[in-house]
C-alpha cells in the first residue's frame, strides 16, 4: 500500500519521501531476490491481478516523481550494510529523528 501511495503521490507532482526501516529494508539490498509475502485476500488478489510488485512501485515514484527512498540508518547499523549495499534508488542513511524534523509540517502516513 505504501508503494501505491508513493508512486501515484509522486506522480502527481507531490513531494515524496519514504523512511525505511527493520524488515523493509531487506528487500532493497542489491540482489534480493525474494518478494514480500501477500498479506491476507487482498494481497492475493493484487498479486493475481499483475499489479507491479511493491519495488518496481517505489523505483517508479523515483523515477517518475523524484521521489526520496531513505533506508533508517539504525537498521543499517543492525543489519551491519553499508549505503553502497542497497540499491541505487535508495537515498543516504537517515536517522529517524532526522526523518521527523525534516517531515514537519508535512502530511506522514505510516504503514
Amino acid at each position: 500500500m505504501a508503494a501505491m501511495f508513493a508512486s501515484v503521490a509522486a506522480a502527481c507532482g507531490d513531494e515524496v519521501t519514504v523512511f525505511f526501516s527493520m524488515n523493509a529494508l531487506p528487500y532493497f539490498v542489491k540482489g534480493h531476490k525474494g518478494e514480500a509475502p501477500a498479506e491476507g485476500e487482498f494481497g492475493a488478489l493484487v498479486t493475481q491481478k499483475g499489479v507491479p510488485p511493491f519495488k518496481q512501485l517505489f523505483q517508479q515514484a523515483v523515477e517518475l516523481g523524484d521521489a526520496k527512498l531513505l533506508p533508517c540508518s539504525m537498521a543499517i547499523d543492525l543489519l551491519k550494510l553499508k549505503k553502497d549495499d542497497l540499491d541505487p534508488e535508495m537515498g543516504p542513511p537517515t536517522g529517524l529523528t532526522g526523518f521527523l524534523t525534516e517531515s514537519e509540517g508535512g502530511q506522514l502516513l505510516t504503514f
